[in-house]
C-alpha cells in the first residue's frame, strides 16, 4: 500500500515533511488537508490523526502524527543518507538539541509574526496593537540570534558540514514570517548565507516549489474571505492577541 502524506503546504511542519520525502525519493500519495477550511476536523481525518493536526501519515495500517516523529520514521524506514539523522551520537544529539529547542522558540515566534502581520489584520480585519507586534518581533529576533550564535556559530549547518533535519525544520519556520512580508534575511548576512546553503542542499526547484504558497500569501490574503476563519477566531485571539 502506498504511503499517504496528509499535508497543507501553508504549514511549516507539512513543508518539512514534503521536502524530506521528495528529496529522498520516498514514494507517497499527497493527500491535501486544507487547515484554513478545517479539513482536520473531518471524521475521515480524525481516523488518521485524532490530534487533528497536519502533517500526518498513513503507512498501511500504521498512522503517525507530528512532523519530527514522521521524518525520523521515514529516515529509518527508507534508510535515507546519514546526514539527515546522523548515526554519530554527538551529531545526532546536536540535531535533537535544535529540534527540542525550536518547539518553544522559533516555531511559535515565526508563526506569531505571520498571523499578527498578515492574517489577523488583512484577512480577519482585526487591528493588531503596536505593543503586541513589537513584542512578537522582539521574540523572533531573539530566536534568530540564538540560531546564529548558539546553533550555527561558524558551521555551514547546524550539526556540522552537511544539512540535517535540524536545518530543514529551521528553514521552513523562518520562511513563515518572510511570507508575511518580513524579510528576516536582509540584515543578517550569516543567516542569509545559511539559507542559501540549505536551499542548494535541498535543491532550488524543490525548495521554491514547497514555499510557493507561503511566499504568495500576501496576494492570496487579498482574495480570502475572512468569514472562513470565524470558527477559529476565539482560538486565534487567545493565542496571538
Amino acid at each position: 500500500m502506498t504511503l499517504e502524506l496528509y499535508l497543507d503546504l501553508f504549514s511549516q511542519p507539512c513543508r518539512s515533511v514534503y521536502i524530506f520525502a521528495k528529496k529522498n525519493d520516498i514514494p507517497f500519495e499527497f493527500k491535501k488537508v486544507s487547515l484554513m477550511a478545517a479539513d482536520q476536523y473531518s471524521e475521515e481525518f480524525g481516523k488518521i490523526n485524532p490530534l487533528r493536526k497536519a502533517p500526518a501519515i498513513r503507512d498501511g495500517d500504521f498512522c503517525l502524527a507530528e512532523s519530527v516523529a514522521i521524518m525520523m520514521y521515514l529516515a529509518e524506514k527508507y534508510k535515507t543518507p546519514d546526514h539527515w539523522l546522523p548515526a554519530d551520537l554527538q551529531k545526532r544529539a546536536k540535531v535533537n538539541e535544535y529540534l527540542s529547542w525550536q518547539h518553544s522558540a522559533m516555531r511559535p515566534h515565526g508563526s506569531k509574526i505571520f498571523w499578527l502581520k498578515l492574517m489577523i489584520p488583512k484577512v480577519m480585519g482585526i487591528e493588531v496593537p503596536k505593543e503586541k507586534m513589537d513584542a512578537a518581533l522582539e521574540d523572533l529576533n531573539g530566536s534568530l540570534k540564538f540560531l546564529e550564535e548558539v546553533f550555527l556559530q561558524d558551521k555551514p549547518f547546524i550539526a556540522g558540514d552537511q544539512i540535517s533535519l535540524a536545518d530543514l525544520v529551521a528553514i521552513v519556520e523562518i520562511m513563515q514570517p518572510v511570507g508575511a512580508g518580513l524579510d528576516v534575511f536582509e540584515t543578517r548576512p550569516k543567516l542569509s548565507a545559511w539559507r542559501d546553503r540549505v536551499r542548494n542542499a535541498i535543491g532550488a526547484d524543490l525548495f521554491d516549489e514547497a514555499h510557493q504558497n507561503i511566499l504568495s500569501s500576501q496576494e492570496t490574503a487579498k482574495n480570502m474571505d475572512g468569514s472562513t476563519l470565524q470558527h477559529f477566531k476565539p482560538k486565534i485571539v487567545k493565542l496571538f492577541l
